[in-house]
């Protein structure tokens, strides 16, 4: 069975940096348009390194890095539920 992909970082303050560098990175290369022209927009793509993808995917593992350990997934039957973490769920 394959596993989801994964887009958690070890901590949240190391996930919140690579948010940091990836909104610096954008917010600065437009930003920067009028002093240094067009060539900082080149800056951009690099944001796309520090989100491993795009700003939703550090969007969504930012979800998954706050709630690891603290929630579990649980499927029984085809159904899958999320309970947290060391809680059982009896008489299902």
């Amino acid at each position: 069975m394959n596993s989801p992909p994964d887009d958690a970082s070890r901590s949240v303050p190391r996930h919140l940096a690579r948010g940091v560098i990836g909104f610096g990175l954008i917010v600065g290369s437009v930003a920067l348009v009028p002093v240094w022209g067009p060539a900082t927009l080149l800056a951009a793509p690099l944001s796309l390194i520090a989100f491993r993808g795009c700003p939703t995917c550090w969007m969504v593992g930012l979800a998954q890095t706050v709630s690891r350990g603290r929630l579990e997934r649980r499927c029984v039957d085809g159904v899958c539920t999320l309970t947290p973490a060391g809680k059982r769920n009896s008489g299902m």
